[in-house]
């Protein structure tokens, strides 16, 4: 049974005046820590999306090369499986589909929602998954390698990736997890990775949180520990932003 937010930040106080900018960054830092993710509501028209996040860190580029891309439906893609149709998505991290470290943070911000029911972008904080691994099963994620491969959407405009690397990786401190419920190529016999699968699909349908959108509305999550997916729409206007943030270079 979805949940609905409970990480949100307005960008108005009780009175209906705007947060001090230094407000807003303390506040949304704080829930992004404590919680993954922060939904942020009440967004002005005069929110500079953009300049808010580059406080964060350096852009990435998409698999496309787009660093401020475009989520809206594309002709011809209903087909096959593409973030850039109707159709709903499957959990996954960004980037696991490429060498080295996946972006830290995903940002989604709201040109024009669905109408209608679905569009909702979905996440599950993956710790208490990864809370119930065994230690040898841990131990078994931070040091075998598997192989990922990039989505049928990607690979019919020529982006054809792959990679290998563990699904768990140390990091600055932190623990990154790589996950992806349709691209992880899954080896015959290896048990720890399909019932990894069966698990973590379990939980996500019964513990993701959904966030439907307003006009600017913002999700940002820690993509090193938060899954995604999408509710399947049927509105061929909805339109969303997307940016991918990088960790800062380890000292």
């Amino acid at each position: 049974m979805p949940k609905l937010p409970d990480s949100v930040l307005s960008c108005h106080d009780v009175n209906g005046k705007l947060l001090p900018d230094s407000v807003l960054r303390y506040a949304f830092d704080q829930l992004l820590t404590n919680n993954g993710y922060v939904h942020l509501v009440n967004v002005p028209e005069s929110f500079d999306h953009v300049a808010f996040l580059k406080e964060m860190g350096e852009f990435q580029p998409t698999p496309t090369g787009a660093v401020v891309g475009d989520l809206k439906p594309e002709a011809g893609m209903e087909d096959v499986y593409h973030a850039q149709n109707h159709r709903s998505l499957l959990p996954h991290t960004e980037g696991y589909e490429y060498e080295g470290i996946p972006p830290q943070f995903l940002a989604l911000w709201c040109v024009t929602p669905a109408s209608g029911p679905g569009g909702e972008t979905t996440l599950l904080d993956s710790r208490p998954l990864l809370s119930r691994l065994t230690e040898d099963e841990h131990h078994g994620f931070l040091t075998t390698p598997y192989r990922w491969k990039s989505t049928e959407g990607l690979a019919r405009h020529g982006v054809e990736n792959t990679a290998t690397h563990p699904v768990l990786e140390e990091y600055a401190g932190h623990v990154i997890l790589r996950y992806s419920h349709n691209n992880l190529i899954v080896p015959e016999g290896d048990e720890a990775a399909v019932q990894l699968l069966a698990s973590c699909g379990k939980l996500y349908e019964e513990s993701h949180t959904a966030v439907s959108y307003a006009p600017r509305d913002m999700v940002v999550w820690n993509n090193w520990r938060m899954l995604h997916s999408r509710n399947a729409f049927e509105d061929p206007a909805r339109h969303l932003k997307r940016v991918q943030i990088a960790a800062p270079i380890a000292g």
